[in-house]
């Protein structure tokens, strides 16, 4: 979860009271998770996950749908700043998880659109629990790829790369013992 603040106010001088005003301020929670994504492709009807640009009404719906605070008022986002918004997309993109998959080199890059339904069903597939709709969604998408890999059939080596492995062993061995053969 990420947390913002958003400055309402800025801090100044009543000259009615002859005091300092402390700035205003609201605290945003937000989540990028399947829940906000599914909401945002509800009202929006194209897929979040792609490269296509979004518009600056795009992208502020998003964070809406991403605020877990409650009652918040319309015109807080008015007051988003340039940090608030480079602070979001830092938290959008980041992995939040430790976890690597090595990429196979034989495999064709995916041109698939992913939508938020796409990914409902590779949870259910897998008999992901539901409360994992609530996490980060980097992290849910590698739970996926986690459940994808490990569920694969281990894939047999191909006879040449079993006779190549010998081959530079037996060069090794050769080269260590100065022998020919």
């Amino acid at each position: 979860m990420l947390e913002i603040t958003v400055p309402l106010t800025r801090e100044g001088w009543d000259e009615v009271k002859q005091e300092f005003v402390e700035p205003k301020v609201q605290i945003l929670k937000l989540e990028h998770s399947l829940v906000s994504l599914s909401k945002w492709e509800s009202k929006w009807c194209k897929p979040f996950l792609s490269t296509a640009e979004k518009t600056a009404e795009e992208t502020l719906d998003y964070i809406k749908f991403m605020t877990l605070t409650q009652n918040v008022k319309p015109e807080v986002y008015d007051h988003l700043t340039v940090d608030n918004i480079r602070r979001i997309n830092e938290y959008i993109s980041a992995p939040m998880t430790a976890t690597t998959i090595k990429k196979d080199k034989k495999s064709k890059k995916n041109d698939r659109v992913i939508t938020s339904e796409l990914i409902y069903y590779w949870m259910f597939s897998f008999g992901i629990n539901m409360e994992c709709q609530k996490w980060h969604l980097n992290r849910l998408l590698m739970l996926i790829r986690v459940f994808d890999e490990e569920s694969k059939p281990k894939q047999e080596r191909s006879q040449d790369d079993i006779r190549a492995d010998y081959a530079a062993l037996n060069a090794a061995r050769r080269k260590a013992l100065n022998s020919k053969g």
